[in-house]
């Protein structure tokens, strides 16, 4: 059997062919690549007579792929990100470097953004970046050491985790919406008033209907009242007394400890699910991300 150093085109050939797929111009991806024209076009015709089909086609200074060439440009672009983001991996690994963490904009805005001076003072050596998202990110094909993530371990196989916070969760409203109409002093009461929904649109989270029914009580008119799709926004809403809301305990409580939140009755619903800090289970972490995974433990 031939081997694959003889089967597979070059490393450099593919990086290559991926930069003049990419920019559709052999000028342009010699411009990138730090090589002349006739280089990448030389290195080009090389991996078409090496693989005996026609990648690009070629028209006056403007070159496109074929439809051959889209397959195998889907397939070296995805292959080389792969082993890009391996490389830096380990390379991370090795020095130390940054370390993010994935999470929802709500969770960077509201529980990491008030912490983050102090992230700073204890963990003065360590480049954090926070990376956000409306849904889940696939962190172990992004290369993300840790995230964030609420529900339950077992839908995390390839993750270990540990529990950062229960989900608890609670209405609340800003000082001038009370002001202007009234604490409502039952959830029957509170059912009258201006309600705002999250419309979450990658995550499940647990709705009015939900929180009205762990009260023993229902919601009418349901579909009425303001409706939004970001977290960061409802909360803005509410404290503009916009409206009343429903808050997680874990996001609101720096807003509630400040006055600019307040808690409108005394029940909390509890899921029984939680929010937890995940890493893979086919890499180690750094040295690094073990000292952010256990600060983040510690502010529980």
């Amino acid at each position: 059997m031939r081997s694959l150093r003889h089967l597979l085109p070059s490393a450099g050939s593919l990086i290559v062919f991926e930069a003049a797929g990419r920019l559709s111009s052999f000028t342009a991806a010699g411009r990138e690549l730090g090589m002349t024209q006739a280089a990448v076009s030389y290195a080009v015709r090389g991996l078409e007579e090496q693989l005996g089909a026609t990648l690009f086609q070629r028209r006056h200074r403007q070159v496109s792929l074929t439809e051959a060439g889209e397959r195998f440009h889907a397939d070296v672009s995805l292959g080389l990100s792969h082993i890009r983001k391996s490389a830096e991996d380990l390379r991370l690994q090795a020095t130390g470097g940054h370390v993010t963490l994935a999470a929802s904009t709500a969770f960077g805005s509201f529980w990491m953004m008030p912490r983050l001076q102090r992230f700073r003072d204890e963990l003065p050596g360590i480049d954090l970046r926070i990376q956000t998202g409306d849904r889940d990110l696939d962190i172990i094909a992004e290369g993300i050491p840790l995230a964030v993530r609420g529900g339950v371990p077992r839908d995390w196989p390839d993750y270990h985790s540990l529990a950062l916070s229960d989900e608890e969760i609670f209405p609340v409203a800003g000082p001038s919406y009370l002001t202007k109409f009234g604490r409502p002093e039952t959830v029957e009461q509170l059912a009258t008033h201006r309600l705002i929904h999250l419309e979450e649109p990658y995550r499940e989270a647990p709705n009015w209907d939900e929180w009205f029914q762990s009260a023993g009580a229902s919601l009418r008119n349901a579909e009425r009242g303001l409706r939004i799709n970001d977290y960061a926004i409802v909360i803005q809403a509410v404290m503009e007394g916009q409206g009343i809301a429903l808050g997680w305990r874990h996001l609101v409580e720096r807003l509630l400890s400040t006055g600019l939140l307040v808690p409108v009755t005394d029940h909390v619903m509890k899921t029984g699910t939680a929010f937890y800090v995940i890493w893979p289970k086919n890499r180690e972490l750094s040295d690094n991300a073990r000292k952010v995974r256990d600060w983040l433990l510690a502010q529980a």
